[in-house]
């Protein structure tokens, strides 16, 4: 597939890493531009783009920019991607850590990727927010090995939703379906899910024993 990734920290760049290698077209941006992605470009194969162009053609955009620099992406950021392209958030919110306070989270109760869409004009399918980035690297395994990873994944566009669980397939991980944007809570920053390292067993269980109050933690 044609890959678009906005962000190239440690989640967008072990992507690119690893998507590249399963074979995908990956063009990959970030906010200090192209140039500075050279040495990801050279050891990946993917194509450094500017922002503005990383959705362009693309069948998957991915997101992965700190929440509060959502609002500065370019407007129509996804113009140019196919016309079911799925997008994908993998952001979180931490308001005392980087992002300060986002009122349509902490005011309007809006879960963090419902707040994310409504900032990109576009709905997301929520999914390795809660990821460690070198699991990326490390933790891949077959389909059916005893120690295969689950992630979970949330989103309202079902058809984008299968395309999603696909690629974490093939990527080497089970995924767990935690419904839509509005449970999407359910695997936010705090939550018994967040940053587990189980199987799908274990990622469906701490998805019902998420407390619906954000902790205190994660409040402004």
């Amino acid at each position: 597939m044609k890959i678009g990734i906005i962000g190239a920290g440690n989640i967008g760049g072990n992507l690119t890493r690893r998507l590249t290698a399963l074979g995908h077209d990956v063009s990959v941006a970030n906010s200090r531009g192209p140039e500075t992605l050279t040495a990801l470009a050279e050891e990946t194969g993917a194509t450094p783009v500017p922002v503005e162009e990383a959705a362009r053609g693309a069948e998957v955009v991915v997101v992965t920019v700190p929440l509060k620099a959502v609002p500065n992406l370019p407007a129509g950021v996804l113009d140019g991607a196919a016309e079911d392209v799925a997008v994908i958030d993998t952001g979180n919110y931490y308001p005392r850590q980087r992002d300060g306070k986002i009122a349509g989270i902490e005011d309007e109760g809006l879960t963090e990727s419902a707040w994310t869409a409504r900032q990109i004009g576009h709905t997301v399918i929520k999914a390795f927010n809660g990821t460690y980035a070198a699991d990326l690297l490390e933790r891949a395994r077959p389909a059916g090995a005893p120690d295969r990873l689950a992630l979970p994944v949330s989103g309202d566009d079902e058809a984008a939703k299968r395309t999603v669980r696909a690629l974490i397939d093939d990527l080497g991980f089970d995924t767990v379906d935690a419904g839509g944007l509005d449970d999407s809570w359910r695997q936010q920053p705090g939550t018994p899910v967040y940053g587990l390292r189980e199987g799908v067993d274990g990622v469906t269980k701490a998805l019902a024993e998420a407390p619906r109050e954000r902790s205190a933690d994660f409040r402004a």
